[in-house]
């Protein structure tokens, strides 16, 4: 089962040429690889298309289903990369790859802490510092979790929390030789309160010296 459907069309002419062409027209490149299939370069609808991107950040890291008009029928895909325009910041090029349910894949999906509220250090005045943000995981194509929820109720002040600390729904691991850190809650720095240094001091005293000497000289002549 898949959670997005989007219709497309077979892309018969290719180069650059040809995409700015379909970009002008309202419509955005892609290609099906994978699956031990031909790839097959395809175009969708520039506005529907994008509208999901923006509005769905589950749209990265769920099973989708692209309908190819004609003779291609479905395919069932994952979302593998995005070319952005660096300038406007806007999709330029989809790629997509082919899957089964059944297939182990591996993905980058957000991290959502929770109860951050409850967490113990939080009340004492730390802060949360997020580490990482996204976690490679790797899992069947069709339990693919919109994000790892990371509980911070226990937590306490000045406590780092590393990838072995974390407990991963059943299926699902992430593959790391280091035990890296995701998040940690820090005691908030203070500012540093102004102080008058010794030189400072010094540099006062001696203005007040040279002045009352000029003072004393100035008597004197008069």
């Amino acid at each position: 089962m898949t959670d997005y459907v989007l219709e497309a069309e077979l892309r018969e002419d290719l180069g650059k040429a040809h995409t700015r062409r379909l970009r002008r027209a309202g419509k955005l490149p892609g290609i099906i690889y994978g699956g031990d299939k031909p790839d097959l370069p395809i175009t969708l609808d520039y506005n529907e298309t994008t509208k999901i991107m923006l509005r769905d950040e589950a749209f990265y890291t769920s099973m989708l289903e692209v309908k190819v008009k004609g003779k291609r029928g479905k395919n069932t895909v994952l979302l593998k990369d995005t070319q952005w325009d660096s300038i406007y910041d806007t999709p330029m090029h989809l790629d997509f790859f082919r899957v089964d349910g059944s297939d182990s894949v591996t993905v980058s999906v957000p991290i959502n802490p929770i109860n951050v509220d409850d967490c113990p250090g939080v009340k004492e005045g730390g802060k949360l510092s997020v580490i990482r943000h996204e976690l490679e995981i790797t899992c069947r194509a069709d339990a693919i979790p919109d994000h790892v929820e990371i509980d911070c109720a226990a937590f306490e002040l000045d406590q780092t929390v590393h990838i072995d600390d974390i407990n991963l729904p059943d299926g699902m691991e992430v593959v790391h030789d280091v035990n890296f850190t995701i998040l940690s809650i820090a005691t908030p720095k203070r500012a540093a309160e102004p102080e008058e240094t010794e030189s400072t001091e010094e540099a006062g005293e001696t203005a007040t010296d040279e002045a009352a000497k000029d003072s004393s000289e100035g008597d004197k002549e008069s």
